[in-house]
């Protein structure tokens, strides 16, 4: 009998320095887990990166992610993050072909979905969403019959609801000082 593969939001406190998320990458490449998205950025701290790790797999592969990253000597904290209880947001920008005719009907749909026009040129629109993933997703499928040009998404960020957290420099800080 198969496990079942679910999404699974992971965050790890790093260190803020060069390689380190070469290393990562290659624990999860090594071990053949995918990486649905990835996003990493410095904290408070300026010693210290978040990283947010979407990966696909069974509960069973979770847990072993998380071994082998709490092993990693540049790992300073792993916490799996329960997607039913955090606040989890992805940025889009997207480049669509839009000729003047068409332009108001785009304006529209951009205003009905909260969604920023950025930049108006000759024949294109820029617009920048900031949401959860299937209403990035949505928004993407109504932009295709005007004709995508590009488009680029930081993959998804997310935080715990309430006062519990992966707090980077309290923790790390008292860590360094013991």
């Amino acid at each position: 009998m198969n496990a079942k593969e679910t999404r699974h939001i992971i965050t790890a406190l790093v260190a803020n320095k060069s390689g380190v998320l070469t290393r990562i990458s290659g624990l999860f490449a090594r071990r053949g887990y995918n990486i649905e998205s990835l996003s990493v950025c410095s904290t408070d701290d300026p010693a210290v990166s978040r990283m947010t790790i979407v990966a696909l797999g069974t509960d069973d592969e979770l847990t072993q992610i998380e071994h082998q990253l709490n092993k990693l000597v540049d790992c300073r904290k792993v916490k799996t993050v329960d997607s039913a209880n955090c606040v989890k947001r992805e940025l889009l920008l997207i480049k669509v072909h839009v000729p003047a005719e068409k332009r108001n009907e785009v304006a529209s749909t951009a205003n009905l979905m909260k969604v920023k026009v950025i930049d108006v040129s000759e024949d294109s629109v820029i617009c920048e969403m900031t949401g959860e993933s299937n209403k990035v997703d949505k928004f993407i499928d109504l932009m295709k019959p005007y004709g995508i040009l590009e488009l680029a998404r930081s993959g998804i960020t997310a935080l715990e609801r309430g006062s519990d957290c992966i707090d980077s420099a309290t923790d790390y800080n008292e860590e360094i000082n013991k």
